[in-house]
């Protein structure tokens, strides 16, 4: 039987912080008391902050690992424990690993590497090399011509938890300004006008051909597994209705803040990005995360591309907003993602609860991880 005890602790509860002690055992709390402990072996978080571990639904970080300069390929498990060591020091002890089924540009990584990086999380996992749980988020790319080819065998992959719709041809969603399309992927790419006119020309005509049949297509298989769906850059009325009428729960960065307000109405988790709340926009010119804060749209943050950003965000909510309480900032970045999967196992601590936790001192710069652990095992 393991067991751990913590204590002179600020707890972080879903609806309260106490002062109190925790116990853990074999990998669950197993008891939550306020006050502090006389056992001798007891560990003493001198008055720091003990949180829930952080859940993240949508991380592309471990592309990174898999491609870190380009046109440079590195083997998918050693990318694999690279990535889930990034997570762990960063406190997000259960992840949905977000691929890309699809791209707008053919040949790249994303494409040519996808079952590889799968396959890497996969052998690592099996093998017993990774601190904490990995799952699967699959982001397909609606207007990507061979995606039914992707998603072929995928949906009965283990782990797959979640399905996301994107389209980011021109003109839509995440794009709605050519200004900012033409900036970010000429930019991107290299391309002279000439190619980039001609890249925009292909990516218009290849969202009218499969993107309205393509959406149904991962609508209906998700449904027939189980599986939850989540839009993708909303960015009006009319696409909200859509994600509604197909079952979506979560909405994935929404762009505008009237679409943000209605998916949060419709009972839909609005999920925006750290790294847009710790640099105060969005990178695409879309809606700043602090104003869904502000209105009170927000109901889960992601890492995106910054793992260390989730419990950054987290704070900078708190510390900005005075109707942005502690256990409320924290609870966006733990029990508001884990309950829109479906995990109610983890998230919060409670007892019989997963023994998922993150030592925190609340210095007046910076928040700093100190401590993770994930079922009762100490992973950073």
């Amino acid at each position: 039987m393991r067991e751990e005890v913590f204590t002179n602790a600020n707890i972080v509860l879903a609806g309260e912080v106490i002062h109190g002690t925790i116990q853990i055992r074999d990998g669950q709390i197993a008891d939550l008391a306020s006050g502090c402990s006389m056992l001798p072996g007891a560990m003493d978080l001198e008055g720091d902050f003990l949180l829930p571990g952080f859940v993240e639904l949508h991380t592309d970080n471990m592309e990174k690992h898999m491609t870190p300069r380009p046109k440079t390929e590195w083997p998918s498990v050693s990318a694999a424990v690279a990535h889930d060591g990034q997570l762990a020091i960063s406190g997000i002890t259960t992840v949905l690993d977000a691929v890309a089924l699809g791209d707008v540009k053919e040949g790249s990584s994303r494409i040519t590497r996808l079952k590889e990086m799968i396959g890497g999380m996969r052998n690592a996992r099996e093998a017993g090399l990774l601190r904490v749980e990995h799952f699967l988020h699959l982001r397909c790319e609606v207007s990507y011509p061979d995606l039914p080819a992707a998603l072929d065998g995928l949906a009965t992959e283990p782990g797959v938890k979640m399905f996301s719709v994107m389209d980011h041809t021109p003109g839509q969603r995440q794009f709605v300004s050519m200004d900012a399309y033409y900036t970010y992927y000429q930019g991107k790419f290299g391309l002279t006008d000439r190619e980039m006119d001609a890249f925009i020309a292909a990516r218009k005509r290849e969202q009218q051909e499969y993107s309205h049949r393509y959406r149904q297509m991962v609508v209906e298989l998700a449904r027939s597994y189980d599986i939850t769906l989540a839009s993708h850059d909303d960015a009006t009325l009319a696409h909200v209705e859509e994600a509604v009428e197909d079952g979506m729960s979560v909405a994935e960065f929404p762009t505008t803040l009237e679409a943000a307000a209605a998916s949060h109405a419709a009972g839909l988790k609005v999920m925006m990005g750290g790294p847009n709340i710790v640099r105060g926009r969005s990178h695409s010119g879309n809606v700043s995360a602090r104003d869904l804060a502000a209105e009170k749209v927000l109901d889960v943050i992601s890492s995106d591309y910054v793992p260390h950003s989730l419990l950054q965000a987290a704070m900078i909510l708190h510390d900005d907003f005075d109707h942005i309480a502690l256990p409320d900032a924290i609870r966006l970045i733990s029990k508001n993602p884990a309950e829109s999967i479906g995990l109610d196992d983890r998230g919060e601590i409670l007892p019989g609860k997963r023994a998922d936790l993150v030592h925190m001192h609340h210095s007046p710069h910076h928040p700093v991880i100190r401590g993770v652990w994930s079922g009762g095992h100490r992973v950073a």
